[in-house]
């Protein structure tokens, strides 16, 4: 039996979700699928310009394992530019390194992860009130592909 995977964690979802080239129909394209985890493994390393092992330690994961998903990731967005194929970003094993939240009041904050584990919001910081519910990216749990939503 494998060993149980680390969720990955990532600071930032892309707005746009889908690339395609221009100038060929939507439904004569094929698509790769690129992961949540694997588009933050490029935008902290190519983007950021961080070393492997940086770029590990932000997404909690070994040096090793950062360096497969940085490789995947790779992989599918050249096979995608050479060979003329959408791009479409979502799924993935990941959690968000910060939660956002808002109270019934329309109170908004965020709360680093590892404040989560330790001492999750109770109570809103500005009226302290307990009625307060998390918010997710736009687009973040639609799929249901191994997203994380855990409080």
């Amino acid at each position: 039996m494998g060993r149980h995977q680390l969720w990955r964690r990532v600071s930032y979802i892309p707005q746009a979700k889908y690339f395609k080239p221009s100038g060929l129909p939507l439904s004569s394209l094929k698509e790769v699928r690129l992961l949540v985890e694997e588009a933050e493994s490029v935008r902290l390393k190519d983007l950021e310009g961080l070393e492997q092992q940086q770029c590990a330690e932000k997404m909690n994961v070994s040096r090793p394992t950062f360096s497969r998903i940085l490789d995947s990731a790779r992989r599918k967005i050249a096979d995608a530019l050479l060979n003329g194929k959408a791009i479409r970003i979502e799924g993935g094993n990941f959690e968000m390194a910060k939660r956002s939240f808002r109270c019934i009041s329309g109170h908004e904050w965020e709360v680093h992860f590892e404040s989560l584990i330790t001492a999750p919001p109770e109570v809103c910081p500005e009226c302290d009130t307990p009625s307060i519910m998390p918010l997710f990216p736009a687009g973040f749990g639609r799929s249901g592909h191994g997203r994380r939503r855990q409080f």
